[in-house]
């Protein structure tokens, strides 16, 4: 665009959710085939909330955050959750999400910067989501995707990984599956 600039890019999809942690969508995934059920929604979602890393720091996802707070509160939807991808959880890959979220700081607050974000500007954890988004490919798919070898069937931490992944040479597969966490924001 002539002189300006995108400072972040949000998704989120309207869905049906009746309040109770049991009825929180499967994750991403289930989010979004969700969205894709039109009738009866009554809370926003958030997808996906993105900041240049050359802009990183600004609180610009924090902004953005709010923005979907203030979609859902216009349009008389009941607030929104968000399966959040918590940006330290890579450096613990080996601790199960149910622990990490768990976590806190000497303070108080949430030990994990983006679920703190989220904390700070008023959302509340509802559960920790082991399986939220499936991403698979072939052995090779991976190898290009993680930038490292995988020379045998076998688990393995890799590079921006939130849990470990799952390498089947055999049958020419690597699965992985991203833990989220759920928490909500009222409108």
């Amino acid at each position: 665009m002539d002189g300006e600039e995108i400072l972040a890019r949000a998704r989120c999809v309207p869905v049906r959710w009746d309040g109770t942690v049991e009825d929180l969508p499967a994750g991403i995934d289930g989010a979004i085939a969700r969205g894709f059920d039109e009738e009866g929604a009554d809370v926003l979602c958030a997808l996906l909330i993105v900041v240049p890393g050359r802009l990183q720091g600004r609180g610009l996802s924090a902004e953005a955050l709010r923005a979907m707070v203030e979609i859902a509160r216009s349009n008389d939807l009941g607030g929104l959750i968000a399966p959040v991808r918590p940006n330290w959880k890579d450096r613990y890959p080996l601790v199960p999400i149910e622990r990490y979220a768990e976590w806190r700081r000497n303070d108080g607050l949430l030990f994990d910067p983006w679920m703190r974000v989220h904390e700070r500007a008023g959302g509340t954890v509802l559960k920790p989501e082991p399986q939220s988004l499936r991403i698979t490919g072939t052995v090779a798919e991976w190898e290009e995707w993680t930038q490292m070898p995988f020379p045998e069937s076998g688990e393995y931490v890799f590079p921006g990984g939130l849990a470990t992944l799952e390498i089947d040479r055999e049958r020419d597969a690597g699965r992985y599956w991203e833990p989220n966490v759920w928490m909500v924001h009222e409108a």
